[in-house]
């Protein structure tokens, strides 16, 4: 009787360990796929950062800033007799 009893306890145990790797497998196999979806994300938004930095860059230029104020803007250096020099 405790033979048999200590069988089906193995049987059991051994039934539950399964189920619990099928499980930690499963559990493995989503979230590999949910790492490497935010990876890719992850990814994406480092080439957005890379082309904004790169956008920045080439709008603060001090050419850029020189191109459109005289284009849009109209304006121009002063000429020597336009400047005027305030002393205290």
């Amino acid at each position: 009787m405790t033979l048999r009893l200590l069988l089906t306890l193995l049987v059991v145990a051994n039934l539950a360990t399964a189920l619990a790797v099928v499980h930690a497998r499963h559990r493995h196999r989503v979230l590999f796929v949910e790492i490497s979806r935010l990876e890719k994300a992850r990814d994406e938004l480092d080439i957005d950062f890379g082309r904004l930095q790169l956008e920045q860059a080439t709008w603060s230029e001090s050419n850029r800033i020189d191109q459109v104020a005289r284009d849009r803007l109209g304006m121009k250096f002063p000429e020597g007799e336009e400047i005027v020099v305030i002393r205290p």
